[in-house]
C-alpha cells in the first residue's frame, strides 16, 4: 500500500469517474486504474462499486477512502514539520469560509496572497458552517475560518476577531425611526435570518426562545440577498459590522445599532487538534491583521505569532 494508491481512491471518490480522477492526479487512466486495482487485491476487498454510473465506493469502500484521507492529511503533517524545519515554502493552503463572513474577507485575502505570498497555491471554499466542520473532520480542509463556538472537541478554535452585529431595518418597520434598536425589544415576526445564523446567540437575541416559529428563515445564500428581501418584504435582519463598508450610502441609512447587550460574534481559525502545518496558519494570521481593522483583531493575534 503507498500514499499514490491511495491519493488515487480519493481522486475516484471526488471524481466518481476514473477518466477525470486520472486527469486530476496528472497520470494516465491505465495508471490509475492499475494501481488501484492492485490496492484491492491486496486488501482483498472491491472498494469501488465499478457497475455504478458514475461509480460508487462500496460500504466497506467508504470506511477505507475516509481513513485514506486522514493518512494522507498525517502525511502532509509530516511534510510541513520538514518544510517548517527547513524554511522551504508553505505549499498549498485549503480554505473554508463561512458564507457570511466571506464577502469582506475573500477578495482582500486573495489580494494579500498574491502580493505577498506569490508561490503560495491557495484553494478556497465558502460554504455553510456544518458543511465545512464535516470537511475539515475528514481533513478535506487545512483550515477554516468560522464564527465560535464550533463545538466540536476533535476541533481547535484560535480566535482571530470580533464584531459586532447592526440592523438592516425596512423603513416599513417601527424600528426604522429609533437611532439605536434595544436587543430585547426584537420583534420575531419581523425578522429574516439565515438558516444557520443568529438563533444560537440566544442569550443575545431573546426572540430565539420566545416566538422561533415565526422567525422568516432563509436557508441558505448571502446577507445580500437577505437585505433586497427585507427591501421588498418589510421587517428587517442581522448584519455583521464587516458588511457595512460593502454597503452604499443609500443601504447604510437603514443600518441601526443594536444595544442591550450589544450582539457580536468571535470569529476564529478552526483547525483539527492534530495540525501541524503552523507556519502556515501565521500566513493567513498576518493576512487577516492586514485586512481586519486593528481594534477588532483579537489582542493574542495582534501581540503574538500562533503556537500549536
Amino acid at each position: 500500500m503507498t500514499l499514490q494508491q491511495l491519493e488515487y481512491i480519493v481522486a475516484v471518490d471526488e471524481q466518481r469517474h476514473f477518466v477525470r480522477a486520472a486527469e486530476s492526479c496528472g497520470v494516465t487512466q491505465s495508471t490509475l486504474s492499475s494501481l488501484i486495482q492492485k490496492l484491492e487485491a491486496e486488501l482483498d476487498v472491491m472498494i469501488f462499486d465499478r457497475s455504478c454510473h458514475p461509480i460508487e465506493p462500496t460500504a466497506l469502500g467508504r470506511e477505507i477512502i475516509a481513513q485514506a484521507r486522514v493518512v494522507l492529511f498525517n502525511a502532509s503533517q509530516m511534510e510541513e514539520l520538514v518544510s517548517t524545519h527547513k524554511d522551504l515554502s508553505v505549499g498549498n493552503i485549503s480554505l473554508g469560509v463561512a458564507s457570511t463572513i466571506a464577502p469582506f474577507i475573500l477578495p482582500r485575502l486573495f489580494s494579500y496572497m498574491q502580493k505577498n505570498h506569490p508561490d503560495v497555491v491557495l484553494h478556497v471554499e465558502e460554504a455553510r458552517v456544518e458543511t465545512l466542520k464535516a470537511k475539515l473532520q475528514r481533513a478535506e480542509l487545512d483550515v477554516a475560518i468560522l464564527a465560535m463556538p464550533v463545538s466540536e472537541d476533535n476541533l481547535l478554535e484560535i480566535p482571530i476577531f470580533r464584531e459586532r452585529y447592526v440592523a438592516y431595518v425596512s423603513p416599513t418597520s417601527a424600528l426604522y425611526a429609533e437611532d439605536r434598536v434595544d436587543t430585547q425589544h426584537l420583534r420575531a415576526d419581523e425578522i429574516w435570518v439565515l438558516g444557520e445564523s443568529y438563533c444560537p446567540n440566544v442569550e443575545q437575541f431573546p426572540f430565539c426562545v420566545r416566538d422561533i416559529s415565526s422567525v422568516s428563515i432563509y436557508a441558505a445564500g448571502s446577507i445580500e440577498t437577505l437585505m433586497r428581501i427585507v427591501d421588498e418584504n418589510g421587517g428587517y435582519t442581522i448584519v455583521p459590522e464587516l458588511q457595512l463598508s460593502l454597503m452604499s450610502a443609500e443601504e447604510r441609512a437603514h443600518v441601526r445599532e443594536l444595544h442591550n447587550p450589544v450582539p457580536g460574534r468571535e470569529v476564529a481559525f478552526v483547525v483539527r487538534r492534530d495540525f501541524v502545518r503552523q507556519r502556515m496558519l501565521n500566513i493567513l494570521a498576518d493576512a487577516i491583521k492586514s485586512i481586519i481593522p486593528t481594534d477588532m483583531l483579537d489582542d493574542r493575534i495582534k501581540k503574538f505569532a500562533i503556537k500549536l
